[in-house]
């Protein structure tokens, strides 16, 4: 199971309106959210081209990437994240409202036959070395390779901006995140249209994946990718209320799929 981590107006988004939505990456707790990936990358670049005493290209592969990191807005990953934990303290203070929201266990095999085209389904990796991965070895051949610094590197980036985010900084390892992606820049017939949520505080963009039209691709209903529903710790949700509420919803099934967290989370700060 992946185990998303909500409050309840969004739990209501997801099942009554079977829209699930992904939100800018670049706003979330991790503030080096992509910026990592590509920074290590040319950390990883410049360091080969040190011991090659490059250091013309050292400094105009620096001013390229430097470049890029302005751009990041433009690059923006969109995403759903989720955790393999299960009832996990932590998931529940940072994403479950503190302990008063409710988490929702997708069945990960689901996902990923759901998940296709501009929409994939990434395991994090938490790290901040980059040297080995392909990219990097990638860059360093074309930029070590030719007399003048490449032109050329903007299909190479733009696969790198993508790759970014999948990784985040070691110290949120902890998290065993998944996420459900998108970015939008990368092609011209992005099909789904952005929306935008206005709150007292500001404005957000983000994107809505259809639940139910990517079940029915696989000839399954919301309530199959479904295999939990645990009320928060520190939840003052009732049990039969929210059974009634799926029942409206056409979701009596789930009714059976919900459990109490056992969490022993305080309620109260402490």
């Amino acid at each position: 199971m992946l185990y998303h981590y909500t409050g309840f107006a969004a739990f209501d988004g997801i099942i009554r309106c079977a829209e699930l939505r992904l939100n800018n990456i670049l706003n979330m707790n991790d503030a080096s959210e992509m910026r990592l990936f590509i920074t290590g990358i040319c950390r990883s670049v410049t360091d080969r081209l040190r011991l090659d005493h490059e250091e013309e290209k050292i400094r105009q592969t620096e001013d390229y990437f430097q470049q890029e990191l302005t751009e990041e807005f433009r690059y923006s990953a969109y995403a759903a994240c989720f955790s393999r934990y299960r009832d996990d303290a932590a998931q529940w203070e940072r994403y479950g409202h503190a302990g008063q929201g409710v988490c929702i266990a997708f069945h990960e095999d689901l996902m990923q036959r759901m998940a296709g085209g501009i929409v994939s389904l990434q395991e994090v990796y938490y790290q901040e070395d980059m040297r080995g991965h392909r990219l990097a070895d990638e860059f360093y051949r074309l930029i070590k390779d030719n007399r003048e610094f490449p032109k050329n590197l903007q299909d190479l980036m733009n696969d790198a901006w993508v790759q970014s985010a999948a990784f985040k900084h070691p110290s949120f390892a902890s998290e065993r995140e998944f996420r459900l992606v998108v970015s939008p820049f990368i092609s011209d017939e992005f099909a789904i249209s952005p929306r935008y949520h206005v709150s007292r505080e500001r404005i957000k963009k983000y994107y809505p994946l259809d639940l139910n039209q990517m079940c029915s691709r696989l000839k399954l209903k919301l309530a199959d990718l479904v295999g939990e529903i645990i009320i928060g710790p520190s939840s003052s949700q009732s049990l039969p209320i929210l059974q009634d509420y799926l029942k409206d919803c056409g979701l009596e099934v789930l009714g059976r799929k919900i459990t109490m967290s056992k969490c022993p989370l305080r309620k109260y700060p402490y």
